[in-house]
Order: C-alpha cells, then sequence, then structure tokens
C-alpha cells in the first residue's frame, strides 16, 4: 500500500524543500516539489520529514538488560523489544547495538555477563521478524581485557557483527587520561573508593598486557570480511596514525581538537556524542562536539547513551550553532549510512528504502509525529 505525504518540509542533502513524497514496502516512489491532489494524500501541514535516523554507537540496549547494577532481566527478547521501541520512537530505522565485548572498566564489570544474552536475542528477534526497525552489531571490542578474544571468537563469522571498535579504557589512557573524571564515573556507579583503587591498579596492569596484542588480533580477525573498524577515544595525533595503520576508516568520539583535525586529515571520519551536543559539553572532560561541529571536524553523530538525544542534537547544532539543517541532519543520516556503506538508505530519493521520520520542531526541541521502516510504520 502506497503512503503519500504532502505539504511537507523535505530534508534533502543540500536543501529543504516543501512537497510530496511517496512509498511503499518497496521504497520510495517519488519525491516532488509541491503539493500533491492525488487521493489519499496525507497533508502533514508543514511538518519536516527525513530519512530514517542511522545509528552506530548505542549503549541503550544494554540498559534493559540490566535495569540495575548487577540486576539481570531474565527475558532477553522482552528486553531487546523494548530497547527496539524506543529506538523507533527516537526516529531511528537503523540501529548498530553497541554490545561491549570483554571487561570495560574493571574485572567486576558486569556487562560482560550480558554480552551473549544480548547476542542471542537480537539473533532470535531478527529471525522471527519482530523489530520494528533494522538491528546490526557494533562490536565494542575492549581490548585491556584478558578474555577478549575468547568472548568474540563465536561471532567471527556471525553477519550479525556490521561494525568493530577498538577501545582501550586504561585508566590515564584516553579518554580516562585525567584519572579523576573515571574516579567520578565510577564513584557515581556505585562503586566504592577501595573498589576504584583496586579497579585503576587492574585495569592499567592489564592495559600494559593485553592491549597491544588484542588489538593485532582484532583487527586480523575482522579486517578479512571487510567489516567497517572504528578506534574509539583517540585523543593525540599518534592515536589516530594507529587506526590509520590498521585500517580503521572512523574516528568515534575523538576527545581533543587535536585528535579529531588529525582523523579528518588523515580521512577517517569522525563521529562524536549528540548528548554533547545537548547538554553543552563532555561529561567525562572531553572536547564540545558543537565545537567540532563549527570547525568542520565533525562528520556524525551518535546517541551513545541517549536515543532521544540524534534529532535534539541536529535541531540544536542549527539553531545555535549556524549548521545548515541539512548538514546537522546529514550527520545522523546520509552521511552515517555512507561512511557504513548503506547504499541502500539514508537519503529521500527514489528507489531506496522508505525508512523516513515526520517530526515538527518547536524551538531545538523536536516532536516526532511517526516513523517509517521499510515503509511499514514503526511509530
Amino acid at each position: 500500500m502506497q503512503t503519500v505525504l504532502t505539504n511537507a518540509k523535505l530534508i534533502l542533502e543540500n536543501e529543504v524543500v516543501t512537497g510530496t513524497i511517496a512509498f511503499d514496502a518497496t521504497g520510495i516512489t517519488a519525491v516532488d516539489q509541491g503539493r500533491s491532489q492525488l487521493p489519499g494524500a496525507i497533508d502533514i501541514g508543514g511538518d519536516y520529514v527525513a530519512p530514517g535516523l542511522v545509528e552506530m554507537h548505542t549503549d541503550n540496549m544494554e540498559k534493559h538488560f540490566m535495569p540495575r547494577p548487577k540486576v539481570f532481566w531474565p527475558n532477553g527478547l522482552a528486553a531487546a523489544l523494548v530497547h527496539d521501541a524506543q529506538m523507533a520512537a527516537s526516529g531511528v530505522t537503523t540501529v548498530y547495538d553497541a554490545v561491549c565485548a570483554g571487561t570495560p572498566f574493571s574485572a567486576k564489570d558486569y556487562r560482560k555477563d550480558i554480552f551473549a544474552d544480548v547476542m542471542k536475542a537480537l539473533r532470535e528477534g531478527k529471525a522471527e521478524g519482530v523489530f520494528r526497525i533494522d538491528h546490526r552489531i557494533h562490536m565494542r571490542c575492549e581490548l585491556t581485557s584478558p578474555d577478549l578474544m575468547r568472548d568474540i571468537e563465536p561471532y567471527r563469522e556471525d553477519d550479525l557483527v556490521q561494525l568493530v571498535s577498538l577501545m582501550d579504557h586504561t585508566p590515564g589512557q584516553r579518554q580516562w587520561r585525567d584519572i579523576q573524571h573515571l574516579r567520578t564515573y565510577a564513584l557515581g556507579n556505585g562503586k566504592t573508593e577501595a573498589e576504584f583503587e583496586e579497579d585503576v591498579a587492574v585495569r592499567q596492569s592489564e592495559g600494559t598486557a593485553n592491549v597491544p596484542s588484542n588489538w593485532s588480533a582484532v583487527v586480523e580477525m575482522f579486517r578479512t570480511r571487510g567489516i567497517p573498524i572504528a578506534t574509539h577515544d583517540d585523543t593525540t595525533v599518534d592515536h589516530v596514525e594507529a587506526g590509520v595503520a590498521s585500517g580503521a576508516v572512523i574516528s568515534e568520539f575523538p576527545t581533543t581538537i587535536e585528535a579529531a583535525a588529525a582523523a579528518k586529515q588523515r580521512g577517517l571520519a569522525t563521529i562524536a556524542g549528540a548528548p554533547n551536543v545537548v547538554r553543552g559539553g563532555s561529561h567525562s572532560g572531553g572536547v564540545s562536539v558543537s565545537e567540532l561541529a563549527e570547525k568542520g571536524l565533525l562528520d556524525g553523530l551518535s546517541s551513545d547513551y541517549v536515543p532521544a538525544s540524534l534529532l535534539q542534537a541536529v535541531l540544536k547544532l542549527h539553531a545555535s550553532h549556524g549548521i545548515a539543517l541539512p548538514d546537522a541532519m546529514g550527520m545522523v543520516t546520509w552521511k552515517i549510512s555512507d561512511i557504513l556503506g548503506l547504499k541502500d538508505r539514508g537519503h529521500l530519493k527514489t528507489g531506496l528504502r522508505a525508512d523516513l521520520v515526520r517530526f515538527k520542531a518547536l524551538g531545538a526541541t523536536p516532536v516526532i509525529a511517526a516513523v517509517w521502516s521499510k515503509g511499514e510504520r514503526a511509530f
């Protein structure tokens, strides 16, 4: 069944035009300027229509599997379905669910215990066709972990795994080069001072012992499949150069202007956090993402830990930081899809997947009215 939306502000790559878009389950069938007089055309009163958002890094899934520290939800598929609905309600139609492999912050971190459950639930939901939107796996590889390669070996050829990132959360390095920021984060998440001090000692020892060998092994495992590889929390030019030497194509969450500029110069796409834009700064002492955007050093945005932040960040970049709306929208749609090699989506063009989001803007606040994934109503 074809849907026709007219009197729509269509956000295209280089402009916003008032027009009409038609689509069905086979894809977008027409994109025209002007209003449609076709019977059944829906006048949406000047609401915006943009491509469905493409999210390449969200931790949101894990929150539903472990809603409280050490509290594990027993029904993995049910948890995944709630996450799926929340992403759809945020305008996302393609999501790379970030699943953490290895031990991310300490030997007592429980996120590693849900790794297999998350993978199983996503595989089951995809097989049963019960998800509203398209799910893929972004495997976050914690290089400090002595168990990393054991944990990811079963997924070497898993088709769900479509993106890999190389993470080094050694205290004193990258995101946590200022250990005081790590202390604030850890104590705020329920650790005692004694546990924190023990964790720092363990992680620093494990970082020295494991990061170099795990880095090489992960790159070798996934590069042969042609999966995009991202570096994580690049802080220096040397970090960027290490990524380039390993075949990385993305620098996600660079923590300094120096690193972001080096990444752009060396041809890596730069991805940073939408919550940083919305909040006006980093929660861990990193660079302002809005400043990166203003300097032309930002290619795309990730919702990271707040799904709704994507569209909010787009509108804030446009309203407060002088970024043209098509350019800001591209950071959560076509730029991301192009970076990830998704040629069938991310743009309002005939023949592509009918992934769309309809919304109005109350200042910098988006009000999402409808979302379609592959032509079917998802929200």
